[in-house]
């Protein structure tokens, strides 16, 4: 199956696509029951799916047990409802007042970070004669939204005076978990439990309480608390070098293409734009359809290996937006041939970690960078 954003069915002749490996997702959420048991599970579908295509992900994880799935946006929750999709939706990022309409039509779960946010929702739940699920936001130290924890228990009153809202959880988000040091995630979570104890001190019943990323999932055991909400893990990477690796995870995602073009060049010919590299020796280029345009960084220009025929060849030139060049040096290749940007090609693998450390930046950026117009192939 071929999830696609284009109409034109002709788009799946295209040469260059992300494969995703059905079997290494199911691996991946085996590891997560592993760690968690039968809590609760949020599976992280947010900017496609961390580039594995928003759609089909999210199902495969249902069909696999997640419970409910978690996005960044609502637009990115009104896709899967009009795919189908029935599962509980948590929009984890910030609202504006004329959003809440189309939450509520689509039943998404509404992120309630100030007292401001939990009346607007009432106000518009009130006149559409909804009611609106709530997961109310704690900043424990990330700083992005959610009341602070001295503020929580205004929060709490507002949103327990709100005649059409229903608490459903209450949740907060470490900033870092992922690092060696578990000191600051030990804190966040110590302010989050004491600002939720709120709820005993009324004698109200307690939300579903979630903090628990991927990182807090892997060595935060004490964090996984009634839901998690894993993201990255699920597809095979670990947050971090510094991550404790308490399961083994499987990469999901693999980036190829093909050879479109080749031809030999003499010492001395420039290539790409600027001429960047200039050939110090007769050589033979291949040219491959896939460029910045696709996720594929202008900063691996000059920097990055792919494989063909289960080797290391270096990309040489400016990466344009849609194509970049190749030294074979005095091999061969073939128009058509299979070409590896992230994955594994016999004994030869280029991982997603690689490619971030090659640019300076992290695997989600590099997954999340892959554009909406390279096809996503499911393989099971």
């Amino acid at each position: 199956m071929i999830d696609l954003v284009f109409a034109d069915e002709s788009i799946v002749l295209r040469p260059t696509v992300v494969r995703v490996d059905i079997r290494a997702l199911e691996h991946n959420f085996r590891m997560l029951r592993s760690l968690v048991g039968k809590t609760r599970v949020m599976a992280t579908v947010k900017a496609n799916a961390y580039g594995h295509g928003l759609v089909r992900t999210a199902q495969e994880f249902l069909r696999l047990g997640a419970d409910e799935l978690g996005v960044a946006f609502l637009e990115e929750g009104i896709v899967l409802r009009k795919a189908g999709v029935t599962a509980p939706i948590l929009v984890l990022g910030g609202i504006i007042g004329n959003q809440i309409a189309h939450f509520l039509e689509y039943d998404l779960q509404i992120t309630a970070s100030s007292v401001l946010k939990i009346r607007q929702i009432d106000e518009t739940a009130a006149a559409l004669g909804r009611r609106a699920q709530v997961h109310l936001k704690i900043d424990t130290g990330m700083g992005r939204i959610g009341v602070r924890p001295e503020s929580a228990p205004a929060l709490f009153d507002a949103a327990v005076e709100a005649k059409h809202c229903d608490i459903r959880g209450v949740f907060t988000h470490f900033s870092a978990s992922h690092a060696a040091d578990p000191g600051f995630t030990r804190m966040q979570l110590e302010r989050f439990l004491e600002a939720t104890r709120y709820f005993e001190r009324h004698s109200l019943p307690m939300p579903l309480r979630h903090a628990a990323n991927s990182a807090a999932v892997l060595q935060h055991p004490e964090a996984i608390l009634d839901m998690v909400r894993p993201g990255i893990m699920l597809y095979g990477v670990y947050p971090s070098a510094e991550t404790r690796r308490t399961v083994e995870l499987r990469p999901a995602l693999s980036f190829l293409t093909r050879v479109v073009y080749f031809k030999s060049i003499p010492a001395g010919a420039p290539l790409g734009y600027d001429h960047t590299w200039v050939a110090p020796v007769g050589t033979r280029i291949v040219t491959l359809p896939v460029g910045y345009g696709d996720g594929y960084s202008r900063k691996l220009s000059n920097n990055a290996d792919v494989l063909i025929h289960g080797k290391r060849y270096p990309v040489v030139g400016m990466i344009s937006m849609d194509q970049c060049m190749v030294d074979i040096g005095g091999d061969s290749a073939f128009n058509g041939d299979e070409v590896v940007l992230i994955g594994r090609q016999g004994e030869e693998c280029i991982t997603v970690e690689e490619i971030a450390e090659r640019i300076g930046t992290i695997p989600y950026e590099v997954l999340t960078s892959i554009g909406h117009r390279v096809p996503r192939e499911y393989i099971a």
